[in-house]
């Protein structure tokens, strides 16, 4: 969550108005009914960017085709988050890349 919300400042000082969505259960999320779903992720806004320690898969739903993920689709390393995030670009950088990749691509 960390990461987002540090991108969405980076992004906020270059002008551009972000907003961070904590979905700690994509499950839960789904199971709600279509005006809160679509009060919180609007079907309008296709730039969009998951940021998961983890498989990406689970995302593909919610960014959509235009929309970007980062996180980890491999397993086998082990180390403290910190390192595995830097080595496998999991960091606050990243997640600013992709929010412009896909806001260049939605435009």
């Amino acid at each position: 969550m960390q990461l987002a919300v540090t991108a969405r400042e980076t992004l906020a000082a270059e002008g551009v108005n972000a907003r961070v969505v904590s979905a700690p259960s994509l499950e839960w999320f789904a199971e709600q009914d279509e005006e809160y779903r679509e009060s919180v992720l609007p079907a309008s806004v296709t730039a969009r960017v998951s940021v998961e320690a983890g498989s990406v898969l689970t995302w593909r739903g919610i960014v959509g085709d235009r929309g970007r993920s980062v996180g980890i689709d491999h397993f086998g390393a082990s180390a403290d988050y910190k390192t595995l995030f830097e080595k496998f670009g999991i960091t606050a950088d990243a997640v600013v890349a992709a929010a412009r990749e896909t806001l260049k691509e939605n435009a």
